[in-house]
């Protein structure tokens, strides 16, 4: 018998895939963070709704924290799905479309969804500073919601 799904999203699952808009900026840095934080306890992926264009503003603020991403390259969900299947305990999505598109995925896949709300910080206007800053508290928000959530097991 399965266990509840209140049980079920306490407990730490044993994958995660951070689902965005286009798995350019909180996707990749959601899932580099994980990775770091966490290793090889946690299996991670990362994937768009669409395609999306590499961001440098990503490499630098993860380059800031001594993460490397450059070697990134955006993934659809159909991407992930062709060539690695979606084995993931849980979708976290981090933007409304992702997040729509990943209670799609329960129709068909067994796992728990969670939505964390992450401003897109490429709508930042301003100078280069002020929107480095943007990607800054991305990251930093990004970090501290992983480090809570897969705490522990």
């Amino acid at each position: 018998m399965e266990p509840p799904a209140a049980t079920r999203r306490s407990a730490r699952p044993q994958s995660v895939l951070f689902l965005c808009s286009q798995n350019v900026v909180r996707s990749v840095m959601a899932a580099a963070l994980a990775r770091h934080l966490f290793g090889k306890s946690l299996y991670v992926g990362s994937a768009g709704v669409n395609a999306g264009e590499h961001d440098p503003f990503v490499d630098t603020v993860m380059e800031e924290i001594g993460l490397d991403v450059r070697k990134h390259r955006a993934k659809t969900l159909d991407d992930l799905e062709e060539y690695e299947g979606l084995g993931f305990d849980l979708a976290v999505s981090l933007a409304p479309d992702a997040h729509h598109k990943a209670l799609e995925l329960t129709r068909t896949n067994a796992l728990d969804v969670e939505y964390w709300p992450t401003s897109d910080p490429t709508l930042e206007a301003g100078n280069r500073e002020q929107r480095l800053e943007a990607y800054r508290r991305v990251r930093d928000e990004l970090e501290q919601r992983i480090r809570a959530r897969f705490k522990g097991g």
